[in-house]
């Protein structure tokens, strides 16, 4: 077995795998270079300079395991590889300790203005009364996302005597309350907070968190740090509040585009701290993560399961083409319930009824898992890191067989727990690969888990269908599909209504308005 090694690695890491292994350390190899000899490896590690895409994973003939040392795979085509069978591992805990600490770090400087004063005196001044700091003591801090690092800045924080805010939707409140800190909802977050410290990742929900109308909730003085992604703010908007002396300056180790351009107004704001992408950037995450992927690309090449893949060798083929429409389905009812719930989803317990054979259950009720948490994490979640990434959230995987069916030969059904409520779906695949939904908690419905839905709940009574249909139409966006569904004439209903494009936001505020409408949700099934 032979190791390539084209990027930087602390020797721990190298010497994990020359233990085990041949091993060529060429760091800075050019891409040229690459494709003319990594079809003669086993496994390829690789930093974040190395871009491991389609064309290098094909050349890579031999390729068993490609390995990251650090968190990202943004560098790597994690579907090429899959396609060709190749694990992928990475670190994901390797700099937890050391994106915490960074963030300390930057509360302080900020709070002190040391980076300022520190420029004074180097220009020889001696400006004590102009450089007036805020203690933590006794601050509020607002987290939002409580995953790996924030669970630590809130531990450390705590340590300051601070009082921690924290807004996460997928996590459940019992799970922040032990870290010390008060779940709250993102508006509270703002409104109360002194310090606001971002670690939540970037999806399309999060991108731009901190807009001008979310900063505009903010309280006066606030001070903003950010060491996760760079597009979690808006960097116009910030420098705005920044400028108008709402928010009192804010400590970014990252940026929507890096390195940022000369142009950026946060650049050139006094009140700033400002670091090159330091998150990771300690002699001890360098040596964590290259020990872990080190010890993983061993493990893989001696034929043992890794600890963090991040994707998953292909299944059979001839049982691949059975079992992925139910992949599929269970993704996307998955989808649909992380869509629908009310609170974070703590349970979830997947019954499949009807003769399923030697299909792999196991693996369609981590599918459902996966498409639950699609939506709570930028890391790609899959059939492999679904379970570690629900772990982590506190979501509990359960599931059962049940030999007797109702209407279909086949079908799952997908009950999510919160602290509040029970929803359950029910789907099945008629022939190969048609997808349906069948029922929706106990109301039948029949509809493919795809596209654009608008759903509503109301009181099934005469004209609702049609108003709703009207603003829609007064927005141009045409209907695909309509199902409806009630428990009696007269009772509790359901609409689902599948549209080409999406929902402009004033139209969903009218059919969220109208009279006898109870509820309604945009959902999202790509």
């Amino acid at each position: 077995m032979r190791v390539l090694v084209s990027d930087s690695i602390a020797e721990e890491g190298l010497a994990v795998l020359r233990a085990a292994t041949a091993v060529d350390y060429r760091p800075g190899l050019s891409r040229d270079a690459l494709l003319q000899i990594v079809g003669a490896y086993d496994a390829l590690m690789v930093r974040s300079q190395t871009r491991v895409d389609a064309a290098v994973i094909e050349a890579g003939k031999q390729l068993k395991v490609i390995g990251r040392a650090g968190v990202g795979v943004d560098n790597i085509d994690v579907d090429a590889a899959t396609q060709r069978g190749i694990v992928v591992v990475n670190s994901p805990e390797g700099n937890t300790i050391a994106a915490a600490e960074l963030t300390m770090a930057h509360l302080l400087a900020l709070a002190r203005t040391i980076p300022q004063a520190d420029r004074s005196v180097r220009a020889g001044e001696w400006k004590r009364t102009q450089f007036l700091g805020v203690e933590l003591s006794r601050k509020t801090l607002g987290i939002i996302g409580m995953g790996k690092i924030g669970r630590e800045v809130a531990r450390r924080a705590r340590a300051f005597g601070m009082r921690i805010l924290a807004y996460d939707p997928f996590v459940p409140e019992a799970h922040i309350q032990q870290l010390g800190a008060e779940p709250v909802a993102l508006e509270t977050l703002l409104r109360e907070s002194d310090f606001i410290t971002l670690h939540a990742p970037l999806t399309p929900d999060t991108r731009h968190l901190l807009n001008r109308a979310t900063l505009a909730l903010t309280k006066r003085g606030v001070r903003i740090v950010n060491c996760a992604r760079g597009e979690l703010v808006d960097a116009d908007a910030l420098a705005e509040f920044i400028e108008s002396g709402h928010v009192a300056g804010a400590a970014l180790d990252v940026f929507p585009t890096e390195p940022p351009p000369p142009d950026l107004k946060l650049l050139h704001q006094p009140q700033n701290v400002l670091t090159p992408h330091l998150g990771a950037s300690t002699v001890e995450a360098q040596v964590k993560v290259a020990i872990d992927v080190a010890e993983q690309i061993v493990a893989v090449l001696q034929g043992k399961a890794p600890r963090s893949p991040v994707n998953l060798p292909p299944i059979p083929a001839e049982l691949m083409t059975r079992v992925e429409p139910y992949l599929k389905l269970a993704e996307r009812m998955g989808m649909l319930h992380s869509q629908l719930a009310d609170a974070p989803i703590e349970r979830l317990h997947a019954v499949f009824s009807g003769e399923w054979g030697d299909l792999p259950l196991d693996l369609i009720a981590r599918a459902a898992l996966a498409g639950l948490l699609r939506r709570t994490t930028d890391t790609p979640v899959n059939l492999v890191n679904a379970p570690l990434i629900a772990q982590q959230r506190g979501v509990h995987l359960e599931w059962s067989v049940r030999p007797e069916t109702e209407l279909y030969p086949d079908t799952l059904s997908l009950t999510a727990h919160t602290r509040r409520s029970t929803q359950q779906l029910t789907g099945t695949v008629f022939g190969r690969a048609d997808l349906r939904i069948t029922h929706l908690n106990n109301l039948f419905v029949d509809i493919r888990p795809e596209g654009i839905w608008l759903m509503t709940e109301h009181q099934d009574r005469p004209g609702i269908i049609g108003r709703v249909g009207t603003v829609l139409g007064n927005y141009q966006v045409n209907i695909a599909g309509m199902h409806v569904g009630r428990e009696a004439m007269g009772g509790r209903a359901v609409m689902i209504l599948q549209v080409d494009n999406p929902i402009p936001p004033e139209a969903f505020e009218q059919i969220r308005h109208m009279e006898g409408v109870e509820n309604a949700r945009i959902v999202v099934l790509d």
